[in-house]
């Protein structure tokens, strides 16, 4: 039986469209789609249990995959087979996940699986796109209660022109790479990095991805009734209480808004919050808590929450004492670290970062091998988070999602600030050693320093700021904060980290969690973030003005020369034995690639010596050089022959020819060591090459003067035999009318 296939097409207004179609595949899920654009296509289920977990949130699972067969491709590694997802899947897992857990219930707590795969790969689509649109699309075709429907769009500008969606080949020819997530009514997320554009040109870049967002939410609701919309299902929700939680209100607010107000430290703060709790449970029996102890903690918690807005709002006051817009102190400090090639701290209140920088070859370049992009970083940032930086005992069971998350906004915010003909694949690694408060925005600073101090040319110093909002819909009332804690992050209406130069934004992350927020006030924010970036920028550049001249003693010099194609196998030598010797020989490292286009040879020489260097590029100048016909050069007896000496270029060491015996001087030679010996330095004109010999041919005697009365020897003819002594007897003249008639023929030695 053939399936009713149910279909929306969502016209991209420039000839591309994107088609969302369910009823054919995966129908046991509770909600699946395939979502196709070109040839891309991708695949998404939705699944969640009926049954409530033992859990006080929503245990929601985002999982994107790309699979290799979808681009004819075999996986990489010895099993052939997919496995841990790459660090591009892991971001595009947290670009659908932040927009759509916020849609969920607050007290729906049922474990939720959406699972993204692309099943066919086309070059000119970029499949993450796409992603957001398909997560939501199979979730309106379940029973899920979530509350509208979402999409995301990427962003790009070229020639000042919006375009939504791009292909990668545009996206290289734009400058700005935005991801924008929004329902029909509001904008929720937002990410990407920008080419130092201004807070306006961000905010129409939103705005135009909105329109197009609106298009596809609507395609989506269409394709639900055409489907056929479910029930949403029923589920217990959490208890609730209001008599209980008015009461844990008025024993709470007024406490917590007076420990607010001290602006005391961090743990000063957590104690101070910990003893006012403690002192409400103990209000209540044992068999009382027992019963509702989690609605208690449930409802201090909102009372807090509830008690440090209001003193933002009502005072311009924050947990740590500061006005809205303020900074907290900064200090800094550069090549803290002995060793390393580059190194920085960065210290701002209760956070802090420890960056460091090394510089390698292109054979160090971080190789990306995914169905949908192919290709290698030569700049990349790490970010490390240990549990000791806020204070905590866990175990560390590999790189995390957040830290491939932070550690890439970290590096989309740097890398478009280090100049492209840099020589070196370069590595930032942030260790965050103490957190509160956006530990990815002190990685932007002390990676800037930690460059700079490395020596690497950055085009201009970038800093970094977290931002914050706290809103009341109620009365209008909003503030914008500066440089947000943690816990600010947690009660906050937006939490935002934008990163730039004093010429621009470079990088940002969003995340909206209110309805309808108005545009004027994200552009007050964006601007607000501005004068506090610009003060951090301050800070840094304070600390170290402009990249050092060069880099450490310790650390390796790179230098790059190009060769032609055909000398290429000869730096190498067979089996690799010249390129190793010499790299032994110099204490340096030789990479040598070819250009794709001019299929040159790109060599990179890398090393901590200058003289091992030298001594590579003198060797290469070695291979490379072609002495011209009629040039006088500088060379040195390296061997003696019976027949000539083998003489060394002095510009191109290694670079041998065979000076012969009748070249060294104008009189008669009998013995080579008659004229030269080992190591002499003379001069020698260069003949090319010789028409008799087919070698090269090089003479001592040409440049010098001529003896008087010398008379040249005749020339000798195409035997090798000298004019004068020819006669009857040379073999020219021979034929069968002279032969001498008394030869006879040899008789037969035979024996009896």
């Amino acid at each position: 039986m053939i399936p009713q296939v149910f279909k929306e097409v969502i016209d991209l207004g420039d000839g591309r469209e994107i088609s969302i179609e369910t009823g054919k595949l995966a129908k046991q899920a509770h909600g699946s789609v395939v979502v196709q654009s070109g040839k891309c296509m991708l695949l998404c289920t939705v699944v969640s249990n009926y049954k409530s977990s033992d859990v006080d949130f929503l245990p929601l699972t985002v999982d994107y995959r790309e699979k290799f067969a979808a681009a004819g491709r075999y996986p990489g590694g010895f099993f052939k087979r997919e496995a841990r997802p790459s660090d591009g899947e892991v971001l595009t897992m947290r670009l659908v996940d932040r927009v759509l857990r916020p849609l969920f219930p607050k007290d729906y707590h049922s474990e939720t699986q959406v699972m993204i795969q692309l099943m066919s790969h086309d070059e000119d689509v970029m499949p993450d796109a796409m992603a957001g649109l398909a997560a939501s699309a199979a979730i309106q075709l379940s029973d899920f209660p979530f509350e509208c429907p979402i999409s995301e769009v990427r962003v790009g500008r070229i020639n000042g022109e919006f375009i939504i969606n791009p292909s990668l080949a545009q996206l290289g020819e734009s400058d700005l790479d935005m991801v924008i997530g929004a329902s029909a009514d509001s904008v929720m997320m937002v990410e990407g990095e920008m080419d130092e554009i201004s807070e306006e040109e961000m905010t129409e870049a939103i705005k135009f991805a909105h329109e197009a967002i609106k298009v596809q939410c609507e395609a989506q609701v269409k394709l639900a009734e055409a489907f056929g919309k479910k029930e949403t299902r029923e589920y217990e929700p959490e208890r609730e209480d209001e008599a209980l939680a008015q009461k844990i209100h008025d024993m709470a607010y007024d406490k917590v808004y007076a420990v607010a107000k001290a602006g005391s430290s961090k743990h000063e703060r957590s104690d101070a919050f910990e003893a006012i709790k403690e002192e409400i449970l103990e209000t209540f029996t044992e068999e009382e808590l027992e019963d509702f102890g989690d609605l208690v903690s449930k409802y201090y918690r909102k009372a807090e929450k509830e008690a440090v807005r209001d003193l933002t709002l009502n005072e311009g006051l924050r947990l740590d004492g500061r006005k809205t817009t303020d900074i907290r102190p900064i200090w800094c400090e550069v090549d803290y670290l002995p060793s390393t090639h580059g190194s920085a701290i960065f210290t701002r209140g209760e956070t802090q970062a420890l960056a460091t920088v090394t510089l390698g070859t292109s054979r160090e370049a971080n190789m990306i091998d995914m169905p949908s992009f192919e290709g290698e970083e030569r700049f990349y940032l790490h970010y490390n988070f240990p549990p000791f930086s806020t204070g905590e005992a866990r175990p560390i069971r590999g790189t995390s999602r957040r830290e491939v998350g932070h550690g890439n906004l970290a590096q989309r915010a740097l890398k478009g600030m280090v100049p492209e003909d840099c020589p070196y694949t370069v590595r930032v690694v942030s260790e965050v050693l103490e957190s509160n408060g956006s530990s990815s925005m002190a990685t932007v600073c002390s990676g800037t320093m930690a460059l700079m101090d490395a020596g690497v040319k950055l085009k201009k110093p970038v800093s970094g700021i977290a931002m914050g909002l706290i809103s009341d819909a109620e009365t209008g009332k909003y503030a914008v904060l500066s440089d947000i804690l943690g816990d600010e992050d947690h009660l906050g209406d937006m939490d935002f980290k934008v990163t730039g130069t004093e010429d621009g934004i470079t990088a940002c992350q969003m995340d909206i969690k209110v309805k309808g927020l108005s545009y004027e006030i994200l552009v007050n924010a964006l601007k607000q973030a501005r004068d506090g970036r610009l003060h951090i920028l301050g800070k840094l550049t304070d600390t170290i003005a402009a990249p050092n001249e060069d880099v450490k003693s310790h650390a390796p010099k790179m230098v790059t020369r190009t060769i032609p194609n055909e000398f290429i196998g000869a730096l190498i030598g067979p089996g690799g034995k010249v390129i190793q010797e010499l790299q032994k020989e110099t204490n340096t490292t030789i990479v040598i690639n070819e250009d794709p286009v001019t299929e040159e040879g790109i060599v990179e020489i890398l090393g901590t010596g200058q003289e091992g260097i030298d001594a590579v590029l003198a060797k290469i100048d070695s291979l490379m050089f072609k002495p011209e016909v009629g040039s006088v050069y500088e060379v040195k007896v390296i061997k003696m022959l019976d027949f000539g000496a083998v003489v060394e270029y002095m510009d191109a060491p290694g670079n041998e020819v065979l000076l012969h015996v009748s070249e060294l001087a104008w009189e008669r030679t009998e013995n080579v060591s008659d004229v030269v010996n080992m190591g002499d330095v003379f001069d020698v004109k260069y003949f090319g090459i010789d028409s008799r010999t087919r070698k090269e041919k090089v003479s001592r005697k040409a440049i010098l003067p001529k003896p008087e009365g010398y008379v040249a020897r005749p020339p000798r003819d195409s035997n090798g035999r000298d004019n004068r002594r020819k006669d009857n007897r040379g073999r020219d003249n021979r034929n069968r009318d002279n032969r001498r008639d008394d030869r006879k023929p040899k008789e037969n030695n035979t024996e009896d």
